[in-house]
């Protein structure tokens, strides 16, 4: 049955855009997450649409009136019209003809409902039309109000269909859910979990990395861990995930940011893996080569860190040698083992203080340079760099104080002392 409840569309910022849409497209829908974020008193980001006119016509309405209209997905039935510098996507009411578990063969169809079924779940099924009467066939509404995240139809054919949707389970259930899943869910990703070695590992990572910087990270991750979805997922963990998730939940409950590269580095640093195995687990996820840097980074051993008194001068010395993001990512993942070691001692001030210096102390430049030397008449070559790396190191130990001339002066002296 059709349930028909109103929403306020012109209150939204983007009203004017999707009434030129509607002026063309008069049978069109809002699909999807912006019909579901608003019945939930969220805001609405992006606008998607659905609509009986095939992709083709779509193109021709839009084109006619004046608005661009930009092919994007045709074989998906997917156009995208640009109002204002900003995409709308529209798409053609679909069914699925044949699925293998990662793609569909669609046909068109002017038929709702047949639509919203292959959706992945039911609080996603939902359309809002140019009224604000939002049409509901799968009881969507029931299940937000009761922080219900359940499959539309059958889970496990669902899961089937495209195993993407047991990894969007958790990151809705996170987002969405309240309690613990029903059986007949759980058994459903279970079953499906040996299906994620299909999909490709960017489609794993993106959503694994909305996850960890999602609402209830360790509870979802728990979960995921006993459905063996995490396992698929971050393999190079199997043997400690226990330990990785409350390494992570000891950052969390520490204040650490929801930064995914340092997420992901704590739950290597809690599995205790070593440097190759972390080298692997981020090759294997086809991070991007400065993520990959960011976490192989944090899992380097920091210092200085608050056992000691800790002067400016170290903090100094430390951020001409590391990045500030880095040293900050590093004093989080060393209080989160702090935390984890003993809570009940655990000072949270001296962490405070030292990612205060972190934050608020200028980085230190070295004054010197190649030309420099050359500029002193040494000649070209290795020596260059030799002389260069001892003045730095002099630099360094000297806390980072002495400016250029005092480095020159070093650097005739060590010349001379050479020559």
């Amino acid at each position: 049955m059709v349930k028909v409840v109103s929403l306020p569309l012109e209150a939204l910022p983007d009203f004017p855009a999707l009434c030129q849409i509607w002026e063309v497209l008069p049978q069109a829908r809002l699909v999807g997450g912006a019909v579901r974020d608003m019945l939930n008193g969220m805001v609405a980001s992006d606008f998607d649409f659905g609509t009986p006119e095939t992709p083709q016509e779509v193109m021709k309405r839009l084109r006619d009136a004046g608005i661009s209209a930009v092919p994007t997905g045709l074989s998906h039935g997917t156009v995208t019209a640009v109002i204002d510098h900003r995409g709308y996507e529209i798409t053609t009411l679909r069914r699925d003809d044949v699925t293998d578990g990662r793609h569909a063969d669609v046909s068109w169809t002017q038929n709702w409902e047949e639509d919203a079924a292959r959706r992945d779940f039911t609080i996603n099924a939902m359309s809002c039309d140019r009224t604000g009467h939002i049409h509901d066939y799968f009881d969507g509404q029931a299940d937000l109000k009761a922080g219900r995240v359940r499959f539309v139809g059958e889970a496990e054919t669902r899961i089937r269909e495209d195993a993407l949707r047991i990894l969007r389970f958790f990151r809705f259930q996170a987002r969405f859910g309240a309690g613990v899943p029903d059986q007949v869910t759980l058994t459903a990703l279970r079953h499906g979990v040996a299906l994620i070695e299909r999909l490709s590992v960017e489609r794993i990572w993106s959503e694994l990395r909305r996850i960890l910087t999602g609402p209830r990270v360790t509870q979802t991750l728990c979960l995921m861990k006993e459905t063996g979805a995490l396992t698929a997922c971050l393999p190079e963990l199997t043997d400690c995930l226990s330990d990785a998730i409350q390494h992570l939940d000891a950052l969390i409950s520490s204040g650490g940011p929801a930064d995914y590269a340092l997420r992901l580095a704590v739950l290597l640093a809690g599995a205790a893996v070593d440097s190759e195995t972390a080298k692997r687990c981020v090759e294997r996820l086809r991070l991007s080569r400065a993520d990959s840097s960011r976490v192989l980074a944090f899992l380097q051993k920091p210092f200085p860190m608050p056992e000691r008194v800790v002067t400016e001068e170290d903090v100094i010395c430390v951020l001409a040698e590391i990045p500030r993001e880095v040293a900050l990512g590093q004093v989080w993942l060393a209080e989160a083992q702090q935390v984890l070691a003993d809570r009940a001692c655990h000072e949270a001030a001296p962490w405070k203080r030292l990612r205060f210096q972190l934050e608020s102390l200028p980085v230190p430049v070295f004054p010197l340079a190649g030309r420099d030397l050359l500029a002193e008449g040494i000649p070209p070559g290795p020596r260059v760099g030799e002389l260069l790396s001892m003045i730095r190191s002099w630099w360094l130990q000297s806390g980072c104080r002495a400016g250029r001339e005092e480095c020159l002066t070093c650097l005739r002296r060590l010349h001379k002392s050479f020559s």
